[in-house]
């Protein structure tokens, strides 16, 4: 398993390398690559995140609860007509809502639309070799809010 993940990492970094893509920050999130489970959730909740030939990841989340998916919502992170990285969320029976990068070092990348309702901001940060932790946060109601959610490297079959 880990060793189909390191690869799908490497080839994801030498395509966005090989197609001129901007990509050092992209390159920088090639640790998101793979499949997540939420800790502490039913079995099939979680993340899975693919590359896009270098131009974009693509990420899937569910949620499950007593067997049937609760909660589905397909996100994208990409570069914007002008240049900048960002996250976009299409959750089920929402609005997409689109997360422009606020900052990314090697192990976390956050983004940030304080135009948004709630969360207004979205952050991933890896955790060692096998966790994730994401989170999502912003003020609701008058008052900070933050969730998140741990998720640790699991096997995408």
């Amino acid at each position: 398993m880990k060793a189909r993940v390191l690869v799908a990492v490497v080839l994801a970094v030498l395509v966005a390398r090989a197609a001129g893509a901007a990509e050092p920050d992209l390159v920088k999130l090639s640790w998101l690559v793979g499949c997540w489970a939420s800790d502490g959730a039913e079995s099939g909740s979680g993340e899975h995140w693919t590359s896009v030939a270098g131009k974009g990841l693509l990420g899937i989340s569910n949620t499950i609860r007593q067997g049937k998916t609760v909660e589905s919502e397909r996100m994208e992170i990409g570069y914007l007509p002008d240049g900048k990285l960002a996250f976009t969320a299409h959750p089920s029976g929402q609005a997409s809502a689109v997360f422009t990068l606020l900052r990314i070092t090697e192990t976390e990348a956050v983004f940030e639309n304080v135009e948004h309702d709630f969360p207004q901001r979205v952050a991933y940060a890896k955790d060692g070799e096998s966790k994730l932790r994401a989170r999502i946060e912003g003020t609701q109601d008058g008052t900070l809010r933050v969730i998140e959610f741990p998720m640790t490297r699991t096997s995408c079959d």
